[in-house]
C-alpha cells in the first residue's frame, strides 16, 4: 500500500459503493457523465496488464453488477463506455490501475460515433 496513492488509503473505504473480492467501486470524483464509476483493484497495480486473473474476473463481475444497478436506477441510460488508461501516453494520471464505467444517454454528446476513438479527436470519425 502506498501512502501517496489516493486509492491506497483507509479513507477510501468510506467512498465504496460496491465491492467484489479483490476489487471495489467508487464514484469518479471528476465524472464524464452522471453515474461514472471506477472499478479499482485493492492491490496496488500500475494498470490492466498488471492485474491478476482473479482481479480481472472480479472486476468483470463488479462491472456487470454496477451496470445492472445503474440501469435499474436510471432509465435514461442506454449505453456505456468501459475503459482503462494504461500509461502516461494513454492519459493515465493516477498510478494505480482502475477501470472507468461511464453511463451514456441519448444526446449526451452531439455525435457519439467512434466512442473511445475520441481520445484522439481526429481519429474519432471514420
Amino acid at each position: 500500500m502506498l501512502s501517496s496513492c489516493p486509492f491506497c488509503n483507509d479513507k477510501i473505504q468510506a467512498e465504496l459503493v460496491a465491492e467484489h473480492g479483490s476489487v471495489y467501486a467508487i464514484e469518479d470524483k471528476y465524472p464524464v457523465t452522471e453515474g461514472h464509476i471506477l472499478i479499482i483493484p485493492r492491490r496496488h497495480i500500475g494498470d490492466y496488464f498488471q492485474m491478476s486473473e482473479v482481479e480481472r474476473q472480479d472486476a468483470d463481475k463488479l462491472l456487470l453488477a454496477m451496470k445492472e444497478k445503474i440501469l435499474r436506477n436510471d432509465p435514461s441510460v442506454i449505453g456505456f463506455n468501459i475503459g482503462m488508461n494504461c500509461g502516461i501516453a494513454a492519459g493515465q494520471t493516477i498510478p494505480h490501475g482502475h477501470i472507468h464505467l461511464i453511463p451514456r444517454r441519448l444526446a449526451d454528446t452531439a455525435d457519439p460515433r467512434g466512442g473511445v476513438r475520441g481520445v484522439i479527436p481526429e481519429k474519432q470519425k471514420y
